[in-house]
């Protein structure tokens, strides 16, 4: 409330400065988001700004918070403690599947697309094989994809059995890295790059 005792000169500032503070609190709740990609060829989001060795970094603006810190305190525990990555080729039937189970039940996760050898290389090191999709949750590992595999899980990990997201926000960031440009073709050397297979059904490893 404002001073009675206070005169007119200082109480018209007071107020300006009050209004002035109400409509900052908008532009306080846009949260900052990276996008960019590490050496691996590994999609990162990030609320903090990349290393000088990232590529492709993308800035933006999420309206409202919606970074971890507005996510609903189970979910957000979730993801801080068991962060969920979904490595995927094209085409691919059980990875489209997979894709779409983790975006139903709402989880946050990011998408890693093998598209290379570099890829294929990384995935061959994560599981032993190189076949997706793959799914890891913290640094629990899991091969192919079952449905009810996944969503025991998920329920291990804490993630909430139905989406919690906020209103808008989108579980998945489905972005793939960009394809390196193919080197010049060399004599007894003109083999494309191999493909993922896909895998057959999930099973864990930890």
């Amino acid at each position: 409330m404002i001073d009675r005792h206070l005169n007119g000169k200082t109480k018209l500032p007071t107020i300006v400065r009050f209004l002035a503070a109400l409509l900052l609190l908008p532009a306080l709740a846009q949260a900052q988001m990276y996008r960019w990609v590490d050496d691996g060829g590994k999609v990162h989001y990030t609320d903090q700004a990349p290393p000088p060795s990232a590529k492709n970094v993308q800035k933006k603006s999420l309206p409202g918070g919606q970074g971890t810190a507005a996510l609903p305190y189970a979910l957000k525990r979730a993801v801080e403690n068991f962060p969920v990555t979904l490595y995927t080729s094209d085409p691919c039937n059980p990875c489209v599947e997979a894709r779409e189970l983790l975006n139903k039940r709402g989880v946050p996760y990011k998408e890693v697309g093998v598209i290379d050898n570099d890829g294929l290389e990384n995935l061959k090191k994560l599981t032993g094989a190189t076949s997706v999709p793959v799914m890891t949750i913290g640094r629990e590992v899991h091969k192919g994809f079952e449905s009810a595999d996944y969503q025991a899980a998920l329920d291990n990990a804490g993630y909430p059995s139905t989406s919690m997201l906020p209103a808008g926000a989108k579980p998945g960031q489905i972005v793939k890295p960009a394809q390196k440009p193919a080197p010049a073709a060399s004599a007894g050397n003109n083999q494309p790059a191999a493909a993922p297979e896909q895998a057959p059904a999930a099973e864990a490893k930890k």
